[in-house]
């Protein structure tokens, strides 16, 4: 069964890489549109009109393999921008470049003695998508015989290295036949996914369900002879019963493979769902006798709407966030700042830190240490590691501003990284040592959550494959193999997740002390709307703050305040520094941006600080489609009809 997970996880692996690699091709052709025109004489016009997502390039261009046999030159070439309608010509150049101007083009040999045209796109950093229209005459494209005339060309070569949604052709014959059955045609591509008709008298049509770059496309037509004139390309024999005998061996081997693909598909497919349902039934089983053994899940012994009281004595900041949020992972970057805020007013509440209002800036705050040494007994816990990033900050015995403790947050991201993870890791011990979660149950929960991911990859992976697989292949039995398949990771899916909401990750002991943090927690922020007949102490607010900080109500709670001490901004009226520093301070966002900031930096410090290169070593340009001879590619074929 293990075999059974690992070959699993490798085919869902390779295909990730697979979409992955696809998604960040520089180049894509929305669509690619050929508009051919045949003439009396033998030459063919051609236009092609490109829909193209474009990035980091800044030369595209299409070169034509010299071969007499096939055509004579190319000629009268032009390169248009047509985006959005503005038909801007492109400059013409006269010779070869490697690297072609901005919105010049040149229509030329290379070195390689072949024909080629290439266009300035000039997006050698950025990225755009653009219409262009790219026009040239073939000279000699059809050869004359006794019965019939031929065009054999390859409209997109095996170097075409651009993926299109769409490709779509039309050719248009230099006069009416008598009728359509005296057009033949034939098309071949390597993917077999292509149709080419003889759509009227004089019209012959094509066209690609999706194109993947390195796949050759190209159209063999037979034409009436008397629709080209003149030609200096003539051979004195009768072509129709060789070229029917070649396309017939050469339907037959597409047919074939056609057969052979869909075998191959069907096996695949029926192979991997067997594994995949296999796997699953036997997570089922395991569930349904898990499921049975669990005892009752867990509820509070009594129902607390309000609770005036802190929960536990001892509790700290971190671990009270993680009760009442019901958490079993860490507290992220992102959060860490609330813990961090209520741990200072803690340590400030114990004596150990002391908050002093500037008396030049009464709005400036200054943070020192006081004289005050951690007792090793004291259970302060995430507060002493806290305490001990404090005192490396330089002068903080003397005092410093909120603002200097945040910039030297953000200075010193590896120790930032450093107290966030010992943060977290008392944070777990408390919540342990005062038995209020089960560490068993908490590490068989998150097997549990992990399995529910891999459960959603490998539901979408299926989903994904059966989209592109029905497409071509809707054959019964691959419908049923992932119908089947599906229908599994979903009853497996929701087998998980009913079990793991049944594990009693938080004991009984700590399932009340959560019901009594939400009870505090709803008592601090309905104050106000409650008969109450005493106030709460100032000592007894300066408490309900700092866990009013962590959970991220502070705000709320000060409204509470306001009312109950109408001259709150007063702080001797409130005799409390502390109380009036929380009140007139975002303690919350001033810690947790740097907190978040100097995380970020931590993370992404190995990148160097740049960017990715950008067309170095000659880079930039884009070979994108190769003209060559036809005859020496085989069995690549799409059907040809007569409509």
């Amino acid at each position: 069964m293990k075999k059974a997970k690992i070959c699993l996880m490798m085919i869902i692996t390779i295909i990730i890489i697979g979409i992955t690699k696809t998604v960040s091709a520089e180049l894509k052709l929305n669509v690619l549109k050929f508009e051919a025109n045949i003439k009396e004489n033998g030459d063919m016009e051609v236009t092609e009109l490109w829909n193209i997502r474009i990035e980091d390039t800044n030369t595209l261009y299409k070169y034509f393999k010299r071969d007499s046999s096939k055509f004579s030159g190319i000629e009268n070439v032009k390169v248009t921008d047509i985006t959005s309608g503005k038909n801007q010509l492109y400059t013409k150049d006269r010779f070869w470049q490697y690297h072609v101007t901005k919105n010049h083009y040149y229509g030329a040999m290379n070195k390689e003695g072949n024909f080629e045209i290439g266009w300035g796109v000039g997006l050698e950093n950025s990225s755009a998508t653009r219409v262009y229209k790219i026009e040239y005459t073939v000279k000699d494209a059809l050869t004359k015989y006794n019965d019939y005339a031929e065009l054999y060309w390859q409209f997109i070569g095996n170097g075409f290295e651009v993926p299109a949604k769409e490709v779509v052709g039309k050719i248009t014959l230099p006069q009416e036949a008598e009728n359509k059955e005296k057009i033949k045609v034939w098309g071949h591509t390597e993917e077999l996914n292509g149709e080419i008709y003889v759509t009227s008298t004089n019209t012959i049509e094509f066209q690609l369900n999706g194109y993947n770059s390195g796949n050759m496309l190209e159209v063999r037509a037979l034409i009436p002879t008397e629709m080209i004139t003149s030609t200096t390309k003539y051979k004195d024999k009768e072509i129709l019963r060789e070229i029917i005998d070649e396309e017939t061996r050469w339907v037959e081997e597409a047919n074939s493979k056609r057969l052979r693909k869909k075998v191959l598909i069907t096996s695949v497919v029926s192979i991997v769902s067997l594994i995949i349902d296999i796997v699953i039934i036997m997570k089922i089983k395991k569930y349904n006798k898990k499921q049975k053994e669990l005892t009752q899940k867990y509820v509070p012994e009594n129902n607390i709407e309000y609770y005036r009281d802190i929960p536990r004595k001892n509790a700290t900041p971190g671990e009270a966030y993680r009760l009442i949020n019901e958490s079993i992972s860490d507290i992220t970057s992102v959060n860490i700042g609330r813990i961090f805020s209520a741990g200072l007013l803690d340590l400030s509440l114990k004596g150990y830190l002391e908050f002093e209002i500037n008396e030049q800036k009464k709005k400036e705050i200054i943070i020192k240490l006081t004289n005050k040494q951690i007792n090793e007994n004291e259970e302060i816990r995430e507060e002493k590691s806290i305490y001990e990033f404090l005192k490396n900050i330089k002068n903080i015995e003397n005092g410093i501003t909120v603002k200097e403790l945040q910039k030297a947050i953000e200075k010193y991201p590896s120790k930032i990284e450093k107290l966030v993870e010992n943060i977290n890791k008392k944070i777990s011990n408390g919540l342990k040592e005062n038995e209020l979660i089960d560490e068993k149950a908490k590490d068989e929960y998150s097997k549990y959550t992990s399995g529910q991911i891999v459960y959603f990859i490998v539901l979408v992976w299926s989903i994904i494959s059966s989209i592109f697989v029905l497409i071509d292949e809707a054959n019964i039995i691959i419908k049923i193999c992932i119908a089947s398949t599906i229908l599994m990771i979903i009853i497996g899916l929701i087998k998980s997740i009913i079990v793991a909401k049944k594990i009693n990750v938080f004991t009984q002991k700590g399932v009340n002390e959560i019901e009594e943090w939400k009870g505090l927690k709803k008592y601090m922020k309905d104050y106000s709307l409650l008969d109450e007949k005493e106030v709460p102490a100032i000592t007894i607010w300066e408490k309900y703050l700092v866990f009013a900080t962590a959970f991220g109500i502070a705000n709320e709670v000060i409204k509470q305040l306001k009312l109950v001490y109408p001259d709150f901004e007063n702080v001797s009226t409130i005799n409390s520094t502390t109380l009036f520093i929380v009140m007139n301070t975002d303690f919350n966002r001033t810690f947790s941006s740097a907190i978040s900031t100097s995380m970020s930096t931590t993370y992404s410090s190995a990148t160097g600080g740049g960017g990715g290169f950008s067309g170095g070593g000659g880079g930039g340009r884009r070979p994108v489609v190769e003209a060559v001879d036809a005859k020496t590619i085989k069995n690549k074929w799409f059907i040809g009809k007569s409509n």
